[in-house]
């Protein structure tokens, strides 16, 4: 197993991609702390945890809130000692809304907890991380992270801020040890697209028809792709983007 003895902390992972990453960690190894804006959310992912023979807890925070995470992760250090893998996954959606529709409270919202649950939970595993001089932290991010015009502006905002934090812990904690990655999945089918997915609009219909694989992406593969990259496979990749679309945006 690739993360045997490693503590991961995935935030939203309740269901869709960060249930995955949970998933597919815990698969290699590794002691999993869900941390999900509900503990009944969180504890369904870690009946799956353990019904596949891994370990953790599950824990309740909003991640737009400080106190709120760093209370969680502490908890964690707590119960652990240590933190090797920070997955920030939690995220919202506002659906196709434009600069015209978009009203402040949702960018806002949309902005904290995409954006700014990134930035606090990086915040609060650093220390630890760089008290062991190791650590890997995964953002996901999205193709709309890395081109206008797939998302609303609020999504598309915040999934290109994401990218430049990553660059930012890359850059200035990569000699303390610590890897950051993030990944910008395309269309994937979870709870989040369900409805995009069930009823496709002429325009989500046009962008399935444009990937060359000819089909959406799964949550599996996404987790696989991440306990690569959080493994000792992938020491040397960091500060990067990496794209899992199926060649959406070539």
């Amino acid at each position: 197993m690739k993360l045997k003895d490693k503590i991961a902390i995935v935030t939203g992972a309740s269901s869709g991609i960060g249930r995955q990453i949970a998933l597919e960690l815990a698969k290699e190894g590794a002691k999993i702390a869900v941390i999900d804006l509900t503990k009944e959310g969180g504890d369904k992912t870690l009946s799956q945890i353990k019904e596949q023979g891994g370990g953790g807890i599950a824990l309740a925070a909003d991640v737009s809130q400080a106190k709120a995470l760093k209370d969680a992760i502490s908890k964690v250090i707590r119960e652990y000692g240590k933190i090797d893998i920070l997955v920030n996954s939690a995220g919202i959606f506002d659906g196709p809304e434009t600069f015209l529709t978009t009203d402040e409270e949702t960018f806002d919202k949309i902005i904290g907890v995409n954006l700014r649950g990134v930035f606090l939970g990086t915040k609060y595993v650093l220390e630890n991380m760089i008290q062991h001089h190791s650590g890997v932290i995964i953002n996901i991010a999205s193709v709309a992270g890395l081109r206008g015009g797939l998302a609303s502006p609020s999504y598309t905002a915040s999934k290109h801020g994401i990218i430049g934090l990553t660059k930012d812990t890359a850059a200035v904690y990569g000699a303390d040890g610590i890897r950051a990655i993030a990944l910008c999945p395309g269309m994937i089918q979870t709870a989040m697209t369900q409805d995009l997915l069930a009823e496709p609009s002429a325009q989500t219909q046009a962008i399935i028809g444009s990937i060359p694989l000819k089909r959406v992406g799964q949550p599996e593969e996404i987790g696989k792709l991440v306990a690569f990259l959080v493994s000792d496979q992938a020491p040397y990749i960091t500060g990067t983007t990496i794209v899992i679309d199926g060649g959406m945006i070539i």
